[in-house]
């Protein structure tokens, strides 16, 4: 196969050239720039051959020359001594071998151990002696008697022996320091923060490191947004509201799901904002060390008042604001409470004239401290929910901008199949789109692609490989054929859109519904979607007359949602209109809110109501149990259905209100609305007679 030449082999490119010419191993390049040597490699050179020199001075071992005052007089009795230097401070002598003496074989030592191993130039050895006019006599004598040519007296200064002594731990303490002011710097590498750890470990976004997040990048959020553009131009344009009395507010609080935005948000203040921006983690302020979280508290505040007018965000704030005094073991807590304290002064300390402005954000309001949460230090809370359809529509509108995408994209669609998606969910969405379609080689990507990543991400990555035996297979089938059936049934379920037994994940089966969107949730729709639910088990019972451990899933959602009608909305007959559920989280700590005699009450509650919605779906698959079989037939022979098959074996819903229906109904209500308005009308322009008063009397 023939390979195209690349257009920039025979006339390079002004970048090419220069990315040629930045080659190491261009011999031409004048701009390119040896790295140089890690410092702490430097620093482990230094310390071992400073390690050496100690050893070297400090080694007990005795050297090879050395030898005892009895053995250097042998040698001089037996004449086998040339000549003696003396180092009197020492008193240490240096004897030097003579000719004959050095032939011998056991003067071998004499020759060997000079520094690193050389020879020495003269054999000789070293030994110590006592008083110096004692051993000056002896020599004296020695020479008299011809055993010995000459000595020398060698006078040493006290100073070079007390450098020699010192001078290697002033050259350790020396660079020790060095080292020391480099890591207080910053330069120190991983623990280079030493010095530095009770200093604010803010990023600094300004003039010089711009982010490039705008607000028009936030697609759903729109009160939000108005929320926080007001905030931005406050600090833009601050005489704008000052000259009718306004203080500049001293926070605003972004609490909400995970995945909603509230960090983007954040960026896109920090882009559009042109005010200095510090932003930080809760977690930031933490640290082994007692007091740091407070000294970093203080030195942040300090900075961002330096450069006033500034925002201060400070991401996951619940790590430091979490309510003081709750749940404390052994003062575990009290370096975070200080912590907590310092921030909480620091907030409210500061005049209306410094313009700095604290923006926090948390998915978890309810365990922060009510004097975090007063006005005065976060006047604002902004609740970020997950978006709604439209907005979830705006969202993808974002995401979907750099993909290459197809005429067949139905965003509309796309937005109605994602409830309760969040933003960072539908991002995942269209970026597992992306690679679905690249993975099947596609050049665009299609609206199909987008529904297997809608898939891939709620049920997992498809397992058509995995080992299921056919009993196996029949009953997964009819399990997922009991969920279609009765929530086909039943008037409040959420409506199918696929059934498939295609293992997934975890899971077997699955079945995906179109849920519809509610503000609140009444009782008899929530005891229709556990009867949905339990429909899987029930049709096990209803076809095999056994059941087994496939609905785990849906046994711990119906046992949650039943538990939640008893013990939190209040929506049982015999517990009555009362709630044991805590927003907070400390307030009940390990304790039960209630007697054991309620306890057993709602235990006998929550079961009733799971046994009285299995019931019921029995029933439900017993009546319609030939279109039960009917449709696992189908399961087994497709592995996939939607809808439209559904609609072929049952029928319309029964509780299904088409379009026309829904409109006249509409329609009714609007003309009964309007008769009673004019009526209301009529009778406040009929005149009030004294008769009429009277027979009101």
């Amino acid at each position: 196969m023939s390979q195209k030449k690349p257009d920039n082999i025979d006339n390079p490119s002004k970048k090419d050239q220069k990315d040629h010419n930045m080659n190491p191993l261009n011999p031409k390049n004048k701009d390119f720039k040896k790295p140089k040597m890690g410092v702490n490699w430097l620093y482990v050179a230094i310390f071992v051959f400073l390690g050496y020199l100690l050893f070297q001075n400090t080694n007990p071992n005795k050297d090879i020359h050395d030898i005892s005052l009895s053995e250097f007089d042998n040698l001089l009795q037996n004449s086998e001594i040339d000549s003696i230097l003396i180092f009197d401070q020492k008193r240490i002598a240096t004897a030097f071998l003579n000719k004959e003496a050095a032939e011998k074989p056991n003067h071998e030592n004499a020759w060997s151990g000079g520094l690193f191993g050389a020879k020495a130039k003269d054999p000789y050895y070293n030994f110590r002696f006592g008083d110096l006019k004692l051993f000056q006599e002896k020599l004296e004598k020695a020479k008299d008697d011809d055993k010995l040519i000459e000595y020398r007296l060698e006078a040493s200064s006290d100073w070079a022996m007390i450098l020699t002594n010192i001078l290697p731990f002033i050259l350790f303490i020396g660079i020790w320091i060095y080292i020391m002011r480099r890591m207080s710097g910053g330069g120190g590498g991983a623990g280079g923060q030493i010095f530095n750890i009770g200093k604010s470990k803010a990023k600094l976004f300004d003039q010089d490191q711009k982010v490039k997040t705008s607000f028009k990048d936030v697609a759903g959020l729109e009160g939000a947004k108005e929320e926080m553009e007001e905030i931005v131009d406050f600090l833009k344009n601050p005489s704008k509201y000052t000259a009718l009395g306004g203080k500049t507010p001293k926070g605003a609080l972004l609490v909400g799901p995970p995945g909603t935005g509230k960090t983007l948000l954040a960026k896109a203040i920090a882009g559009e904002a042109s005010v200095p921006f510090y932003s930080l983690s809760g977690s930031d302020f933490v640290e082994m060390f007692v007091g740091v979280g407070a000294s970093r508290v203080r030195d942040l505040f300090k900075q961002a008042k330096q450069k006033a007018p500034s925002i201060i965000f400070i991401d996951e704030i619940d790590a430091i604001g979490r309510a003081r005094g709750k749940n404390a073991m052994m003062g575990g807590n009290d370096e975070r409470e200080n912590t907590l304290n310092q921030l909480l002064t620091e907030m409210d300390g500061f005049g209306t004239d410094t313009n700095v402005i604290v923006i926090a954000a948390t998915n978890r309001a309810d365990i922060l401290d009510k004097a975090l949460m007063r006005a005065g230090r976060f006047d604002r809370q902004i609740f970020i929910d997950l978006p709604d359809k439209n907005e979830r529509k705006a969202i993808f509108e974002v995401h979907v901008k750099p993909l290459k995408l197809a005429k067949d994209i139905d965003l509309e669609f796309l937005s109605k199949q994602t409830p309760g998606f969040s933003g960072a969910d539908i991002a995942n969405v269209c970026n597992e789109a992306a690679l679905v379609a690249a993975r099947k080689g596609k050049k665009k990507v299609h609206h199909q692609d987008f529904l297997d990543a809608v898939d891939r991400i709620i049920g997992g990555l498809e397992k058509k490989n995995k080992i299921v035996t056919e009993l196996e297979k029949k009953t997964i089938a009819f399990h997922e054929a009991g969920h279609a059936t009765v929530s086909w049934m039943t008037e409040h379920a959420a409506p199918l859109v696929k059934v498939t037994i295609v293992p997934r994940g975890r899971s077997l089966g699955a079945a995906w519904y179109l849920p519809e969107e509610r503000m609140i949730v009444k009782t008899n729709q929530l005891l229709d979607e556990m009867c949905a639910t339990l429909g899987g088990r029930a049709a096990e019972e209803v076809i095999f007359g056994e059941i087994s451990t496939g609905a785990l899933n849906d046994l711990e959602k119906v046992t949650k949602q039943a538990r939640a009608m008893v013990t939190i909305y209040g929506l049982n007959e015999e517990i009555g209109n009362l709630t044991y559920y805590d927003s907070t989280g400390q307030e009940y700590g390990f304790t039960k809110p209630y007697s054991e005699v309620t306890a057993k009450l709602i235990d006998d509650e929550i079961s009733k109501i799971i046994e009285t919605q299995y019931l019921r779906a029995v029933n439900i698959l017993k009546e319609n149990k030939d279109k039960l079989t009917q449709l696992a037939e189908q399961l087994l022979k497709k592995e996939v259905i939607f809808q439209d098959d559904l609609e072929t074996i049952f029928g319309k819903r029964p509780h299904e209100k088409t379009l026309t229906e829904e409109t006249k109904e509409e329609a009714e209500k609007e003309e009964k609305l309007v008769d009673k308005s004019d009526k209301k009308k009529k009778e406040s322009d009929k005149p009030t007679t004294k008769q009429d008063t009277d027979t009101d009397k």
